[in-house]
């Protein structure tokens, strides 16, 4: 990512006095989790691909065991703020001059970047299941035994939380508790993330208002992103977790690297999700006319999008990459360069924010009307679009590209530009700025 990104600046950004530096947060090795027990029980049959499995999917079983989750959240907390204070020290204008963060995640980090960010914890989902049940309870009829019973429960419940209030009083006025991470997040970009999954599962679901707040408040981090490869069968869609009636909407399809004169953005209108096929009865033809159901997500066609040859050669298989242990020179397909496996990586730069867009413009989510062209006459919209789609290569085999998409993203040079389109965006249309230092 660090090469790809250099290729990129030096073409498309060396007029500006941005600069981004990629630090890599490589945090798994130093924990010790179960040791080699999962290694030793592990038969020798196809090795390389166990290992692969137990050096990816297994983080996930870790992560949902009480036994070593706070371990995995310490150990990335920990790396992020130790790589932070050590780029301060030795740039010591960095925060001087109005540096700014952007963290990059792919895969589990992504949940657990999010959970550093959040504060979130299971035993807060515990305690919010416990009152619902209270309250289910009180609602019932009850026995003047049960509800003696319950009435003392409350009264202990409430004497407890007085004396726990009291002690983190005593501890908060002796010991200042630090902050999470030390640095505010500019920009939280997810790459083949299943974030979605574990906020499905954690009960968040659609609301009426198009705010990224409703799962990452912009107090917390300015804007959300999720990149994923159409084919990547970990990557998952916030959007819809948001307002129900995106998983309607196409995602931003990401522009190729070396587009002409690409279009922003923030410019690009979105568009259903509509099958490309004639009809070929009378209800199918009804069925194609008529708009999406904002309940129900067609199947996404493939698309093609009149690449060149030569793009269609750039973007086939070109390299290899090897992933857990043994599994040495498995060639992978790849809609980029050549990939390599890097758990975490933090972006450093004087970065600017994204100028303000606008709100959402009313309070429901309706279906949404489509014009003839096919795209969108929103009623409700997000404030920010959220899920930023690859584009696929018309040369890829789609069963193969979903073996190796998912760790094909560090190299892309499609995801370079776009990071660096985000990051240096407030520098791009303030050319003002251009006298600064470089950081």
């Amino acid at each position: 990512m660090r090469d790809t990104a250099r290729k990129i600046e030096e073409k498309y950004f060396s007029n500006l006095a941005t600069h981004v530096e990629f630090l890599p947060v490589e945090w798994r090795s130093k924990l010790t989790l179960d040791g080699d027990t999962v290694d030793s029980i592990t038969p020798d049959k196809v090795r390389g691909l166990r290992d692969m499995l137990n050096s990816s999917a297994m983080d996930i079983m870790y992560y949902t065991s009480p036994l070593y989750r706070d371990e995995l959240v310490k150990g990335l907390q920990q790396e992020l703020n130790r790589l932070y204070t050590l780029f301060c020290s030795r740039n010591p204008e960095f925060e001087e001059k109005g540096g700014k963060v952007s963290i990059v995640s792919h895969s589990l980090g992504c949940v657990i970047t999010y959970d550093i960010m959040t504060g979130w914890n299971p035993v807060r989902l515990y305690e919010q299941l416990l009152q619902k049940e209270e309250e289910e309870l009180e609602d019932r009829w009850m026995s003047y035994e049960e509800q003696r019973l319950l009435e003392e429960l409350y009264v202990t419940k409430q004497r407890l939380r007085e004396i726990e209030e009291r002690l983190y009083g005593l501890k908060a006025s002796t010991i200042s508790k630090p902050p999470v991470l030390k640095f505010k997040v500019e920009n939280f970009f997810c790459m083949g993330s299943p974030l979605a999954v574990f906020l499905a599962l954690r009960g968040i679901r659609p609301g009426n208002s198009g705010s990224q707040d409703h799962i990452l408040p912009r107090t917390i981090c300015n804007r959300l992103l999720n990149i994923f490869h159409p084919t990547d069968p970990v990557a998952y869609r916030l959007e819809p977790l948001i307002l129900k009636h995106y998983s309607n909407i196409s995602p931003v399809q990401i522009h190729w690297y070396n587009t002409a004169n690409p279009l922003p953005y923030e410019h690009m209108k979105p568009s259903f999700l509509n099958p490309a096929k004639e009809p070929t009865s009378v209800t199918e033809s009804e069925s194609v006319s008529a708009a999406p159901s904002p309940t129900t997500s067609p199947v996404m066609v493939r698309r093609h999008y009149g690449e060149s040859i030569t793009n269609i050669g750039k973007a086939s298989i070109l390299g290899a990459a090897s992933i857990g242990k043994g599994l040495g020179g498995m060639l992978f397909s790849r809609f980029g360069r050549s990939s390599t496996t890097t758990p975490q990586t933090m972006e450093t730069g004087k970065d600017g924010a994204e100028g303000d867009d606008k709100k959402a413009t009313a309070a429901g989510s309706p279906p949404l009307p489509h014009s003839s062209s096919g795209f969108l006459e929103p009623t409700v919209e997000l404030e920010h679009r959220i899920d930023f789609e690859l584009r696929e290569g018309l040369v890829e085999s789609r069963y193969w590209s979903a073996v190796t998409s998912h760790t094909a993203y560090w190299s892309s040079l499609d995801i370079a530009l776009f990071l660096l389109t985000f990051m240096c965006k407030q520098d791009q249309e303030d050319p003002d700025k251009s006298n600064l230092d470089s950081i």
